[in-house]
């Protein structure tokens, strides 16, 4: 599979202008950051009484929904202060709330919907297919076609299914001990790979308990993860192949060698920052040489980036792959795709990967049209021009507001990082984020009609019926917030 590497791009620089590190050079002159992050206390004040003021029915569903829903929302990353936004329904790009506002959706369920909402050849499947049952626990024939078409894209001869994210990597990490017959595990340090306790370790933390790159602090995420859990998942920093490395050789020593190494092979948690180069290969060729179990977690890049997800854009191959949001078009699903030794141990059945609703026949037939109908060469071809579009626009706002920072993106992914360095990995990106700016950006896009998904980050995920119009309405809701930051108090 050929390699097609999008680089991140600093605002103001010029083609092939990068430090020695390959990261793009800071432009000079710039306004401080600390003189944007005083400013956006007060645009926040202000951008928060107007989205309560045009949110009343927000309000009063909030009000019922917490009398019998905890938070009054289905999931704790779905909570927002004083009340979240209740939609109604999305057609296409767009979305509608409770009080009948309309927003392109850049959010796209956490970028789940590459395909767009209501896409008409994933309607049409689901309304085929449940008018011949919904749910058997038993094997269909499009559970076939679609891991035939998996492995064609990913390369990776082998498949199962399972019902999100956290399931996919859940087993895939299962299956890795049961191969290699070990327990420790290394993750990357901030990213995150779903809600198991495997996982739930190193992903928010303040910078001070971070840790050195040689030696990064194993921390869970919350409170009810055991100890013994987290202290068998090590974190590694990501863009930083040597560090692993001694990592590895450290804990061989301990008699501790790792089961597997699971990582994005683009960090989706912290915007979006994409591996240096020869990064990834490096990553291959020390877990092999150490019979570790490679692991890319594609949930949020695979069929988002490329047909092959980032296996194909960055050209490296993993042992194994997991699969979970855009695979489904909209249903919950998921996978995961291994070599035919790895999967072995699933065969056998030493490994027992279960669950009954694995290959529901909704959630197949909604991904054999998606992968069939929908995520075409054609398809991939207008996120990638949509998005050089959208990168270019936001790189040209920044520049003419003189205000530091820079756009990185990947076919339908990228971010605007509001900054004085770059971020290559968790420690840079808590030492030079402005964590007022996100937030602040999320509450200018909603007020102006541009649904984002909140956090930590100013991410966004096109799906396939984007239009410019769409990206002309970020673009101008992004320019309005650069003008505000940039005028006098």
């Amino acid at each position: 599979m050929a390699e097609t590497i999008v680089p991140g791009r600093w605002s103001g620089r010029t083609a092939g202008e990068a430090d020695r590190d390959g990261q793009p050079r800071r432009k000079q002159g710039r306004r401080e950051v600390g003189a944007l992050r005083a400013r956006a206390e007060e645009l926040t004040e202000r951008e928060e009484a107007r989205l309560r003021a045009g949110t009343p029915g927000s309000r009063r569903m909030h009000e019922r929904a917490v009398r019998s829903m905890t938070s009054g929302v289905p999931s704790s990353y779905q909570v927002r202060d004083p009340w979240p936004i209740y939609l109604t329904h999305g057609v296409g790009s767009r979305v509608w709330d409770v009080d009948g506002t309309e927003y392109a959706d850049f959010h796209n369920g956490y970028g789940s919907m590459v395909q767009g909402h209501a896409h008409p050849a994933i309607v049409r499947a689901v309304r085929d297919r449940i008018g011949l049952g919904s749910h058997f626990a038993m094997p269909t024939e499009d559970s076939i076609v679609v891991s035939e078409e998996l492995a064609r894209r990913f390369g990776l001869p082998q498949w199962r299914y399972v019902n999100s994210g956290s399931e996919a990597t859940m087993d895939a990490i299962r299956i890795a001990r049961g191969v290699t017959g070990r327990d420790t595990i290394i993750k990357i340090f901030g990213s995150y790979h779903g809600h198991h306790d495997y996982v739930m370790v190193s992903i928010g933390t303040p910078y001070a308990d971070i840790g050195p790159a040689e030696h990064m602090n194993s921390l869970g995420y919350g409170a009810g993860i055991p100890q013994a859990v987290i202290d068998l998942t090590v974190p590694v920093p990501f863009n930083d192949a040597s560090s692993m490395e001694r990592r590895i050789e450290e804990l061989e020593s301990e008699g501790r060698l790792p089961a597997c190494v699971i990582m994005e092979a683009a960090m989706m948690n912290l915007g979006v920052v994409l591996p240096e180069p020869g990064y990834l290969q490096a990553v291959r060729e020390i877990t092999a040489r150490h019979g570790i179990v490679l692991i890319f977690d594609e949930v949020k890049t695979g069929l988002c980036v490329a047909p092959g997800g980032a296996t194909q854009r960055f050209g490296v191959r993993p042992d194994m792959v997991t699969l979970a949001k855009a695979l489904g078009g909209g249903l919950p699903s998921g996978a995961i795709g291994a070599t035919a030794e790895i999967m072995e141990v699933v065969a056998s059945d030493r490994v027992k990967q279960v669950g009954t609703f694995n290959g529901n026949p909704l959630s197949m037939a909604a991904a054999r049209a998606s992968l069939l109908e929908v995520l075409t060469p054609a398809a991939y071809d207008h996120l990638d021009r949509l998005n050089d579009r959208l990168i270019g626009g936001c790189d040209t706002i920044l520049t003419r507001y003189g205000i530091p920072g820079y756009t990185v993106g990947i076919s339908s992914k990228g971010c605007v990082n509001i900054t004085d360095a770059p971020i290559r990995d968790y420690t840079s990106f808590m030492a030079h984020q402005v964590a007022e700016l996100p937030d602040l950006a999320w509450l200018y896009h909603a007020n102006r009609g541009v649904l984002m998904a909140p956090g930590r980050e100013e991410e966004w995920t096109l799906s396939v019926q984007h239009t410019d119009a769409d990206v002309d309405r970020y673009l101008d809701g992004l320019d309005q917030l650069a003008q505000d930051l940039v005028a006098a108090g």
